[in-house]
């Protein structure tokens, strides 16, 4: 299939649906496996769910910043509380993860995605922590993205589309019962697939820590 490139003016907005109150449901296997809604907050600002369909509105919503050039990522709310995440490095480089250079710092947050939908592939690379409000508990984490270019993608449920495909790498030092270790270590690794008009979720493939797929069946304003 030949890459579908992206005008000039196209954004992050087109795809992702971020800026409006949009919402998608994935199966697997056979039946609902998730469900995302965007809430914006302001015009600069959006909170993004995701949860169980059967038991809607979940309590874990990420916040993300439109910010220039970036979609910038403040965190996310969940078991009750909200975690801060803030960088205390990145780096940017081509699609390989070579040629890096740092990002300059955006106040803490996290450079999550550029806005302008970009016509080549680039890696981000963010260091940082985690604090829960609740506790003050400091979680250390790694994220590495690869963004790919619009490309020709489908799905069983909506057949051929344009995507731009994130690839991430989540490390953290997190041992899930309320400790930590002195390292980070690997949690997480997929693909997710954001189809333009569409938005989230159009294709997760998960690597690891299992091998798992959904794919979009719905998606709706609301």
């Amino acid at each position: 299939m030949v890459p579908v490139p992206a005008s000039a003016a196209e954004t992050y907005g087109a795809y992702s649906r971020i800026t409006q109150r949009s919402a998608g449901q994935y199966w697997a296997g056979g039946k609902a496996a998730g469900q995302w809604a965007w809430n914006p907050q302001s015009s600069t600002e959006s909170q993004i769910s995701w949860g169980d369909p059967a038991s809607w509105p979940p309590s874990y919503h990420e916040t993300f910043h439109v910010d220039g050039d970036w979609v910038m990522l403040d965190g996310w709310a969940g078991n009750g509380t909200y975690y801060d995440l803030r960088v205390t490095s990145e780096l940017i480089g081509d699609g390989n993860c070579a040629n890096l250079v740092p990002v300059p710092s955006n106040g803490g947050l996290q450079h999550y995605v550029k806005w302008g939908v970009s016509s080549r592939a680039y890696c981000l690379k963010a260091w940082g922590t985690l604090t829960e409000r609740s506790s003050g508990k400091v979680v250390k984490f790694g994220h590495t993205q690869i963004w790919s270019p619009p490309a020709p993608c489908s799905n069983a449920y909506y057949g051929a589309q344009t995507c731009v495909k994130q690839w991430e790498s989540w490390w953290d030092n997190n041992n899930g019962d309320g400790t930590t270790a002195p390292e980070i270590t690997r949690k997480l690794e997929r693909d997710q697939y954001v189809a333009r008009g569409i938005g989230m979720a159009f294709v997760v493939q998960t690597y690891y820590p299992n091998d798992w797929r959904a794919e979009l069946r719905y998606h709706w304003d609301w």
